[in-house]
């Protein structure tokens, strides 16, 4: 029986495999001020390495930002202050989730098993990764979170706590302090979650090559099963 589900209200960049129908997705999120078309090219360069996944990059809505002057641009929530921990915007962020699961509701609906599926961002979008997938009722088979934080404790499934964690950050990073990585991974085992894999990298608040690299290689790990 199909289970019922409301579609999620967020535009999306599709990338489909060319093997049809497709095996495994990738939903990806991008960071403050950019779209869906910001990681494009990095998908696309690893057609032949993820041949068979679909990888959906949902827009963020527009929002003020209020360290931006209010200016509206895409975001995932509110950032109030250049200090992140600082009044969170807990409540953007649980809406953005709940616009975010959806999309997992989507592609099994596909016939792509959540098991099939990770959830990943960028900054912003590394902070909605950890906190929608973590909260998710069924399996993922990963999240990962590149240059991100976690102003608060994400809700925890049970269903999550084996979950594959790929955690990437910028020793240098001038956004999202080099400090503010370590302590999310480090809250994240304090909340029982599976020990991220972490990897600091030379370089600033980007992704580097040897990042995408490793990225790359460990979601071929993972939605092939062999992640150990």
């Amino acid at each position: 029986m199909t289970r019922a589900f409301h579609p999620s209200p967020l535009e999306r960049l599709t990338l489909d495999p060319a093997t049809k129908p497709p095996q495994a997705a990738v939903i990806w999120l991008h960071g403050l001020g950019a779209d869906g078309h910001d990681f494009a090219p990095l998908f696309r360069s690893a057609e032949q390495r993820l041949a068979e996944v679909k990888v959906l990059l949902p827009h963020a809505p527009e929002r003020p930002v209020t360290v931006n002057g209010g200016m509206p641009m895409r975001a995932w929530y509110d950032i109030r202050s250049p200090e992140l921990s600082s009044a969170p915007d807990l409540e953007g962020i649980r809406e953005s989730a709940a616009a975010i699961g959806p999309l997992v509701d989507e592609l099994e609906a596909e016939g792509i098993a959540p098991a099939r599926i990770v959830l990943g961002g960028f900054s912003q979008g590394a902070v909605l990764a950890l906190w929608t997938g973590l909260g998710l009722p069924r399996p993922l088979a990963g999240i990962a979170a590149l240059s991100g934080y976690l102003p608060d404790d994400p809700p925890l499934d049970e269903a999550q706590r084996e979950t594959p964690i790929f955690m990437g950050h910028g020793r240098s990073d001038g956004v999202v302090p080099f400090s503010q990585g370590e302590a999310a991974r480090d809250r994240l085992a304090g909340l029982g979650c599976r020990e991220p894999e972490w990897h600091p990298y030379p370089m600033d608040h980007g992704v580097s090559t040897d990042e995408a690299g490793d990225l790359l290689m460990w979601l071929g790990k993972v939605l092939q099963g062999k992640e150990g």
